[in-house]
């Protein structure tokens, strides 16, 4: 009981102090905003609404949570917030899963203003809403995580955004949000399905498009996976080079 308490303390702290201050909340509005707006209204060209849906609530997630969590721990480490918290009597691991579950529903409600736009210019109806909830968790939890991953690798706030650019920009290419991960080049086949985000945008595709080119349980399975590779990899991090 106690360590849920600490849990709800930990997160509630990083809404108040990070996700709920008024630049993040523009941030995360108006980012899933501009993109909805840059490629929706492309579709009065004859662009179809639903078929960028699901690339416009992916990058939503993506640069949402990525952004937000890899400048929040850089700063925390800075200023040495976050080894106060490694005092504590808590679990590492449960540690992390605080400190990270405040970008995850970040990135969940970034995911849904997309969604909001598209629901006034075309009909929604026949949309599986259970598995695109699933997706979008599994994305927001595989982005969170690369941004933990990119946190701990880097020592300043720049570089946080830097290196996360390094992942994100190449993965609007390589995952088959707006180009179909078949119509790739042979050679840049391999790398699309290397990214956990080319598994999430397919999930959106089948749901609302019944168009994704793998099985929905195949790409659970993966999303999971990485998940818990994500997780296990970003733990170790910070144990070598947070903690020792």
């Amino acid at each position: 009981m106690k360590s849920w308490i600490a849990f709800w303390n930990i997160l509630m702290k990083d809404m108040r102090n990070y996700y709920l201050k008024p630049p993040n909340i523009s941030w995360g509005l108006v980012f899933p905003v501009a993109w909805t707006l840059m490629f929706f209204l492309k579709s009065g060209t004859g662009v179809d609404v639903r078929e960028l849906l699901p690339g416009v609530m992916s990058l939503s997630i993506l640069f949402g949570t990525t952004s937000v969590l890899a400048v929040t721990m850089t700063f925390e480490r800075r200023s040495r917030s976050f080894e106060r918290l490694l005092l504590a009597p808590l679990d590492l691991n449960f540690l992390m899963l605080a400190k990270t579950s405040g970008a995850i529903l970040f990135g969940i409600v970034n995911a849904f203003v997309p969604v909001l736009f598209a629901s006034f210019l075309t009909n929604l109806s026949g949309i599986s809403w259970v598995s695109v909830l699933g997706a979008v968790f599994l994305i927001a939890v595989t982005s969170t995580l690369l941004g933990l991953f990119i946190a701990v690798s880097v020592k300043e706030i720049f570089e946080a955004q830097t290196f996360s650019n390094f992942f994100r920009f190449p993965m609007i290419f390589l995952c088959g949000l707006f180009i179909p991960v078949q119509a790739l080049p042979s050679f840049l086949k391999p790398l699309s399905y290397v990214l956990p985000l080319t598994y999430g945008a397919d999930i959106l595709k089948s749901s609302i498009n019944q168009n994704g080119h793998l099985g929905l349980l195949v790409n659970f399975l993966i999303l999971l996976g990485f998940s818990m590779g994500l997780f296990a990899l970003s733990i170790r991090n910070v144990k070598l080079k947070w903690i020792s």
